[in-house]
């Protein structure tokens, strides 16, 4: 019998519309070097590095790319035009529905936003295995709270009932959630602007 275990869900289909450069903010080199990991393919990189399932919840312009990580069958695609061509709020609470849904039958969910490179697959292990223990769970570097967030599989219905870009902050405060420990700044940083991204290439 094969062992249950979490699944990474990683978050790519927000449209990071506070970076103002060139491009997708998710397709950003992370050197000058060619070749170079992007953001996402680095978040990916890292995550596959578990041995975990992994799944990508993204939308049609990225999903090449995460198809180059992952098998199709694990890239959900939420679309960011109607059929009348119209824009279609892609929310949080919408990413990780879709995302918690395509991993029904996994022991549990880890959240971990795709623009979070430098979290690494240690930090993600001890997330996972904080699940067999707690039903919320998430790293922290510090004593400050960071990504990923796991959810047991007792949540999936309150999972299943986000909307919109909520996220799971009202889930995390109810149960309350326990911290795993973990030595990794990497938790904390986050682009969300070329400010950011300099930062982090720098």
């Amino acid at each position: 019998m094969i062992e249950r275990r979490p699944a990474v869900v990683v978050l790519a289909a927000g449209r990071g519309s506070r970076f103002r450069g060139t491009g997708h903010k998710l397709e950003q080199a992370l050197a000058a070097t060619p070749g170079a990991d992007t953001l996402l393919t680095r978040t990916l990189r890292h995550a596959i590095a578990t041995q975990l399932h992994v799944v990508v919840v993204t939308t049609p312009a990225l999903a090449p790319a995460a198809h180059q990580w992952v098998a199709a069958r694990d890239v959900v695609t939420l679309p960011e035009r109607d059929a009348e061509d119209r824009p279609v709020p892609i929310g949080m609470g919408h990413s990780i529905v879709a995302g918690v849904s395509a991993a029904g039958d996994a022991a549990g969910w880890l959240i971990l936003p795709a623009d979070m490179p430098l979290v690494t697959p240690a930090t993600i292990t001890a997330v996972a295995e904080g699940l067999s223990r707690y039903p919320v769970c998430y790293a922290q570097y510090r004593g400050m709270q960071g990504h990923p967030v796991g959810f047991g599989t007792e949540l999936f219905s309150e999972l299943m009932g986000l909307q919109g870009d909520e996220g799971a902050r009202r889930i995390v405060a109810r149960y309350p959630a326990q911290p795993i420990p973990v030595d990794d700044p990497g938790v904390h940083v986050d682009v969300d602007t070329v400010e950011d991204l300099a930062r982090l290439v720098g």
